[in-house]
């Protein structure tokens, strides 16, 4: 008896967990791929972000893991593949407040409940030239998570996040084949 608890108990933990660590193997996949933005915002700088709505801001301030990807999807077939992978990290654990198909371009805001909150969003846009996943963990107003997705504020937080992080921050110049970083 006391086996099979811990085996049910072990199986519970296992699977409250995967969502998280689907993004988390995701992220650390590609992050590395040619032609990625990849930001991850540590919960410090959360404040630090302007240039949002108050709704926004309202949602933000009880984010714990705020995280933004983008990446090439230049090819149907690429196109397919991450189409596949963001179905694979949702899959049944998520549930789908919005989506949008356009043959093989997707608009899809996704999220995880616990009793009467919702704990994860997933925003995942690909337009078959560049594809975004935007992804937020912490404690979220459900009635308010679907407003935003309906006005697509995410869309822009997204694109925001770029343009605040990209500032100030040393950029790759190609010169005669090589690379290099400013000021090295």
């Amino acid at each position: 008896m006391i086996k099979r608890t811990l085996v049910l108990v072990g199986l519970l933990l296992a699977s409250s967990c995967s969502t998280y660590n689907s993004i988390d193997s995701f992220y650390n996949a590609h992050k590395d791929d040619d032609q990625v933005t990849a930001v991850r915002v540590p919960r410090f700088m959360l404040s630090m972000l302007g240039n949002i709505s108050p709704d926004m801001k309202s949602l933000i301030g009880s984010t714990k893991d705020l995280r933004y990807m983008q990446f090439p999807s230049a090819t149907p077939e690429r196109t397919k593949f991450l189409n596949n992978e963001m179905n694979g990290i949702t899959g049944s654990s998520f549930i789908e407040v919005y989506r949008k198909n356009d043959n093989l371009k997707r608009n899809v805001v996704s999220i995880r409940e616990k009793k009467d909150a919702v704990k994860e969003i997933l925003i995942y846009n690909n337009n078959t030239t560049r594809g975004s996943f935007l992804y937020f963990n912490g404690n979220f107003d459900p009635v308010k998570v679907r407003e935003l997705a309906n006005k697509e504020e995410f869309r822009t937080l997204g694109d925001g996040l770029i343009d605040q992080f990209n500032m100030g921050t040393p950029k790759i110049i190609k010169e005669e084949g090589q690379e290099k970083t400013d000021g090295n």
